[in-house]
């Protein structure tokens, strides 16, 4: 049995996937502001990103209340109002939509908290199958640097403190996101990822990204997907795939 329904539906979905501090979220950002450049309808999505459960997750997170099983599923919960209210319904109307995260996260964030794999992979199973997964793989050290570039700190959860890994939050986060880069590394023959490596230069990733979609989609990407005119003037299909 597939692990998720197939896509029938006229748009398409395009997912990048990869440990904090990965690029993922930047790489996805560029990708959706070319499709629009070339006049196509893009919708963005977000992991953990639903009015229903925002503010619990919230205030679960600020009390580090949560447990591996009740973590898996409020955000299972997430995915599900925003595949029904938000990600569908795009489909259907024909956009494009780029997720940062999908279901893929859960698969590795939950069972390296200690969820059965197969319950965790049973509980998404109602999930479209993406046309194109992007993993960007990345060594641990790099990533950590890239966050704490970025910010102030580390996230308790995002190191997996509330594992019990360490008490350094450096250390617990090394443990924690190279044990989900070990099943993120199991899921790329199952789940097909286009593997892109993360420590290229950001144009050197987009490009490599920008000519999967051309070539998983081909002419659908011009005719196909819902189109949008600005200023007065769509982009014509040709131009698309140059």
């Amino acid at each position: 049995m597939p692990l998720f329904a197939a896509n029938r539906y006229k748009g398409k979905l395009i997912v990048v996937e990869g440990i904090d501090g990965s690029g993922k979220s930047t790489q996805i950002s560029l990708l959706s502001q070319w499709l629009r450049s070339k006049g196509i309808a893009v919708a963005f999505s977000e992991w953990n990103s639903s009015p229903l459960v925002r503010e619990t997750t919230r205030r679960g997170k600020k009390k580090e209340m949560f447990t591996p099983s009740t973590f898996s599923l409020i955000h299972a919960t997430d995915f599900a109002d925003r595949l029904e209210r938000y990600i569908v319904p795009l489909m259907k109307a024909g956009a494009v939509v780029c997720a940062d995260r999908y279901a893929y996260t859960a698969f590795g964030r939950d069972v390296v908290r200690g969820v059965s794999r197969s319950w965790v992979r049973n509980l998404y199973r109602f999930a479209v199958r993406p046309n194109v997964a992007f993993y960007f793989r990345v060594p641990l050290d790099v990533a950590l640097g890239r966050i704490l570039g970025g910010r102030d700190a580390i996230k308790y959860y995002e190191a997996g403190m509330d594992l019990g890994l360490s008490r350094d939050i450096e250390e617990s986060f090394r443990i924690f996101q190279g044990r989900i880069i070990d099943e993120y590394e199991a899921m790329i023959p199952e789940m097909g990822f286009h593997v892109i490596d993360a420590t290229g230069s950001i144009e050197d990733q987009q490009e490599q990204m920008r000519q999967i979609v051309i070539a998983e989609f081909g002419e659908s990407l011009a005719t196909g997907v819902l189109h949008v005119k600005e200023s007065g003037n769509a982009e014509t299909g040709a131009s698309i795939l140059r």
